[in-house]
């Protein structure tokens, strides 16, 4: 007994494409292109390879699931793949590239109580950079700072936290080391802005000085451009800072400081706005971009 065979799929099946094998060299270049993504200062444009390898993981669907896949495996998420950005990646919170906030104010600070303070002003630059959801919508967008700017929005803000509390009848002089960013705006207004020294420069544990840690990192990381010497530094924004912080734009303690209405004007002065009523002006205690806790 012979068994029926039917033809068309046999000849479905061999005009099928069959997909490439992936070879040792292809892994190479995909590990190659999230290296690159790792060195954030490092612009696609100036650099051949790297550009390459971005037009081959935007050409070739099976390249950009390998690189995205080494990505995953080192507990990166791919944030976007384009010419503007590069392989702009991110931490997960378990990866080995994740920078943690007490880490990163140990090594800024011997005090660990600035750990709160170093907090605030990441998430008060990624605030006054991006203040409306349309600026992290719009890809051309370009947030520019100053360092005197941030202090002072922050300090607006704290007088709006103040006023809050006030109204309710809570504690505004809790204890300078109580833990968690709730009480870092009562911390802050403590702090002497600038500090002082024999040669006029700002302390590293004002409040100026802070921020000034917390936009040298972000500078160091590709987050930022410094662009002058005024008002304490200028900085704009680049477009992986924008990635960034649109990633974690949902967080609570953004949206309730951003909820105050304290906004500046986005040209780098720190000129701002009246603030407006909210319900519930308290942060998310360790709260701070972009770490995790």
């Amino acid at each position: 007994m012979t068994e029926h065979v039917d033809w068309s799929e046999v000849e479905v099946a061999a005009s099928a494409p069959v997909a490439p094998a992936v070879t040792p060299a292809d892994a190479a270049d995909a590990a190659r292109l999230v290296a690159f993504g790792l060195q954030p200062k490092l612009q696609p444009a100036r650099d051949q390879e790297y550009g390459e390898l971005l037009r081959r993981y935007r050409e070739d669907p099976s390249f950009a699931r390998l690189a995205d896949a080494v990505a995953a495996g080192l507990g990166l998420v791919v944030l976007e793949v384009s010419p503007r950005a590069g392989m702009a990646v991110t931490a997960a919170e378990d990866s080995v590239f994740a920078v943690r906030m007490g880490d990163y104010a140990r090594r800024t600070s011997a005090d660990s109580g600035d750990r709160f303070l170093h907090g605030l002003a990441h998430l008060a630059v990624a605030a006054m950079a991006f203040p409306r959801p349309e600026d992290l919508a719009d890809d051309g967008y370009i947030g520019r700072i100053t360092v005197n700017g941030v202090d002072a929005f922050v300090r607006q803000a704290c007088r709006r936290l103040e006023e809050r509390a006030e109204e309710r009848g809570e504690n505004t002089d809790p204890a300078t080391d109580a833990p968690g960013l709730e009480a870092a705006w009562r911390i802050w207004v403590r702090r002497s802005a600038t500090g002082a020294t024999k040669d006029a420069r700002r302390l590293a544990g004002s409040t100026t000085g802070i921020i000034g840690k917390a936009v040298a990192f972000l500078t160091d990381s590709g987050f930022l451009q410094r662009t002058g010497d005024d008002n304490g530094g200028t900085y704009r924004t680049t477009a992986r800072y924008q990635l960034q912080v649109r990633d974690m734009a949902g967080s609570a303690a953004m949206a309730e400081l951003l909820e105050l209405g304290v906004v500046p004007v986005t040209d780098g002065t720190p000129t701002l706005l009246p603030a407006e009523e909210s319900d519930d002006p308290e942060l998310v205690a360790d709260a701070g971009l972009p770490f995790h806790s």
